[in-house]
């Protein structure tokens, strides 16, 4: 699979956003190097993992399965997910993920997501929205 950004492009994301790419199932293929700090994973620890091991238990399973039927279907998605990291404590991203497609255009073979630090006042949002979801969702 090719790489949606190329190796001597990476500094320009590495201090600003967090860069992480799938396959189609939603394993991990690429992360940036901030990637990998502010989740607390070693590269070879999540590389090959699915990307649903940064979920946090928080997060209704209703924003994934939106988050899913909109890049499945070629679009792009945006919001804000809260994850866990390696040391069990949690961060907030803002998220986009687009798909990524083959070299004609033609085919979805992954997905790439971008994403930076949620602002506070999104987050609070969030938090209220997401807890309802969780209260209908049990």
């Amino acid at each position: 699979m090719s790489r949606i950004i190329p190796k001597d492009k990476e500094y320009f994301f590495d201090d600003n956003m967090i860069i992480s790419q799938t396959d189609l199932k939603g394993v991990i293929t690429y992360g940036n190097r901030v990637f990998f700090q502010v989740s607390e994973y070693e590269k070879d620890e999540l590389i090959g993992q699915p990307h649903n091991i940064l979920r946090h238990p928080d997060m209704p399973k209703e924003v994934f399965k939106k988050m899913w039927e909109t890049i499945q279907a070629g679009k792009v998605w945006n919001g804000l997910i809260k994850n866990l990291r390696k040391d069990g404590l949690y961060y907030w991203v803002d998220t986009e993920i687009l798909p990524v497609r083959d070299n004609n255009n033609d085919d979805v073979i992954g997905y790439i997501a971008v994403k930076k630090a949620a602002s506070r006042k999104d987050i609070q949002e969030n938090e209220e929205i997401y807890q309802k979801m969780l209260e209908t969702q049990k």
